[in-house]
């Protein structure tokens, strides 16, 4: 049991770097390919690697049920109430982490030109995800102890937040820190 949790961590782990890496590195290469990249193909790219987003986030979010699962360890009882709280959960943190691509995209077109109300505007959108995520699943965990008793609540808001901070943790060190002049 010990080794199909580390190796869906690991999955996780490497998967965010492969949703944000191929954003930043289309992000620079069109930057430097600016004029010579017909429209349409710019376009295509770009329906291309959202499709491609769409897929990665698809299968973290698969496996991030997953090893939800194997964890939380519930009865048959347990878990029929558990896991259609956890679906709309899921369904809500997927809404707000459209808000984070949105701003993490936002950061890579502006990071060659950042101005101070740029900066100001993306960290402030940041600050917003963060609070609400922390909100949500705060909100969860009243439904989960609820239906299920604070222990097994407990158990969904640490699993949980520790996959979360694994997956912010791969983002943040993909992304470049804003330097003077960026």
């Amino acid at each position: 049991m010990k080794s199909l949790i580390r190796a869906w961590m690991g999955m996780l782990v490497i998967l965010p770097m492969l949703v944000v890496a191929p954003g930043r590195a289309q992000a620079q290469a069109a930057s430097t390919q600016k004029s010579t990249a017909a429209p349409s193909d710019a376009d295509t790219q770009k329906k291309n690697m959202q499709a491609y987003m769409d897929l990665l986030r698809k299968d973290v979010r698969q496996q991030k049920a997953e090893i939800m699962g194997s964890v939380m360890a519930l009865s048959a009882d347990d878990a029929t109430k558990f896991w259609p709280i956890y679906s709309a959960y899921d369904a809500e943190l997927a809404k707000l982490n459209d808000q984070r691509v949105d701003n993490i995209k936002e950061y890579a077109r502006t990071y060659d030109t950042m101005t101070d109300p740029k900066a100001d505007e993306l960290i402030q959108k940041s600050f917003a995800y963060q609070k609400q995520r922390a909100e949500l699943l705060a909100k969860t965990y009243g439904l989960m102890k609820t239906a299920v008793g604070a222990t097994t609540a407990a158990r969904f808001a640490q699993v949980e937040h520790q996959l979360l901070l694994i997956i912010d943790l791969q983002i943040a060190s993909s992304l470049p820190v804003i330097t003077a002049g960026s």
